[in-house]
C-alpha cells in the first residue's frame, strides 16, 4: 500500500450566491489528501495518515476518502478544528489564506505516530505538513522510523509563507531529502532548495547527491523531466487542454507516477535504484495525462481509471 503521510483540509472555494454576493464553498482538499484520492480512483493500494477533526468538516474528509477507496485506517482523530484554506482564483491560478492554528493535523506530534506500518510498502510525504510544527516533526519522526523498510516519495512543495524558522525547516528538509529514493519539485521548489545561478540539471544533480535516487522537476506548462543517479535524464511533454484551474494538478500528477511505478513493480527501494529510463518516462508521461484531466475541470477532482 501507498500510504500518504500529510495534511488534509478543507479548501474554501469561491462562488457566486443566488444573491450575487461571492460566497465559499467547502470542498475537500490538502496537497496529500489530493494525491491520496488520486491513488485510490486509479485503482492504486492506497491509505492516508493524517490528523483529521471530529467535526462536519472532518466528516467530509473521512467519507471522502472512503468514497475514493482510501484506507483510512492510521488516520488520527481527534476534537481540534479542521484546517480552512480560502482559495482565491486569478486566471485559473490558485492563491490561498490559511486558517490553521491548533488544528487537528498540525497539532500531530512524533509520539501519535505509529511504531508499525505492516501494510506500508511506500511512504508519500508533502505539502504544507512539512512546514507546519508540530506535525512537521511527526511526519519527520515517522519517515526515521519507517524510511528504511519502505520505498519514500517526497514532495516538499515550498510554501515561504508557512515557514516560520528558515533554517531549521532547511535542517528537517534536508534530512527527509536524504532519505526519500524519489523527490519531486517544481523548479520554483528546486531554486529555493537549491540557492544559486546554477541550471535545473545541476541542480537537480546536487539533490541526487545527497540520497535520492530519482530526482523529478516539473516546469509548469513546459514538461516535465526525471534525472537518474547514473545521470540519465528524461523529459516529457505536458498534454495541452483548456485549463480551467490548477487546484490539485501537481498533487494529481505525483499519484499518476506512483500508481505506474507501481503498476510496473518497481515502487521499492531495489526497483528504483535500477530503474530503467523507459520506466521513468512513462511514469511522468501517466502523471501528465491524469494531471491534464484534472486541470480541465473545476477544483481538486482527480480522474478515475476509466475516464482515461
Amino acid at each position: 500500500m501507498i500510504l500518504c503521510c500529510g495534511e488534509a483540509l478543507i479548501d474554501m472555494i469561491p462562488e457566486e450566491t443566488l444573491s450575487g454576493v461571492q460566497g465559499f464553498v467547502p470542498h475537500s482538499g490538502g496537497a496529500v489528501f489530493n494525491t491520496a484520492i488520486a491513488l485510490g480512483r486509479l485503482g492504486a493500494s492506497a491509505g492516508m495518515l493524517t490528523g483529521l477533526s471530529t467535526d462536519m468538516f472532518g466528516a467530509q474528509l473521512a467519507n471522502a476518502l472512503k468514497d475514493s477507496h482510501v484506507d483510512a485506517s492510521h488516520v488520527i482523530f481527534s476534537d481540534r478544528p479542521t484546517t480552512l484554506a480560502f482559495v482565491q482564483l486569478k486566471d485559473g491560478h490558485a492563491s490561498y489564506t490559511f486558517v490553521d492554528e491548533n488544528s487537528a493535523g498540525r497539532m500531530l506530534t512524533p509520539q501519535d505516530m505509529p511504531q508499525q506500518l505492516p501494510d506500508a510498502t511506500v511512504l508519500y510525504f508533502g505539502g504544507i505538513s512539512l512546514a507546519v510544527e508540530p506535525g512537521a516533526d511527526a511526519y519527520a519522526a515517522l519517515l526515521d522510523r519507517h524510511g528504511a523498510e519502505c520505498a519514500v516519495m517526497l514532495d516538499p512543495n515550498i510554501r515561504p509563507g508557512f515557514i516560520k524558522d528558515q533554517s531549521r525547516f532547511r535542517k528537517r528538509l534536508n534530512h527527509m531529502i536524504a532519505q526519500a529514493d524519489i523527490v519531486k519539485v517544481s523548479d520554483e521548489d528546486l531554486d529555493w532548495i537549491v540557492p544559486g545561478s546554477q541550471g535545473l540539471n545541476e541542480k537537480a544533480s546536487q539533490v541526487l547527491g545527497s540520497g535520492p535516487v530519482v530526482v523529478i522537476v516539473t516546469r509548469g506548462g513546459d514538461g516535465a523531466s526525471g534525472y537518474l543517479s547514473d545521470g540519465t535524464e528524461v523529459s516529457v511533454p505536458v498534454k495541452r487542454v483548456q485549463v480551467v484551474d490548477t487546484v490539485g494538478a501537481g498533487d494529481t500528477f505525483n499519484a499518476g507516477v506512483l500508481a505506474e511505478l507501481q503498476r510496473s513493480g518497481s515502487l521499492t527501494k531495489a526497483g528504483l535504484r535500477n530503474l530503467p529510463a523507459d520506466t521513468l518516462r512513462s511514469a511522468l508521461s501517466f502523471g501528465t495525462e491524469v494531471a491534464a484531466i484534472t486541470v480541465s475541470r473545476a477544483g481538486a477532482n482527480p480522474p478515475w481509471a476509466h475516464e482515461l
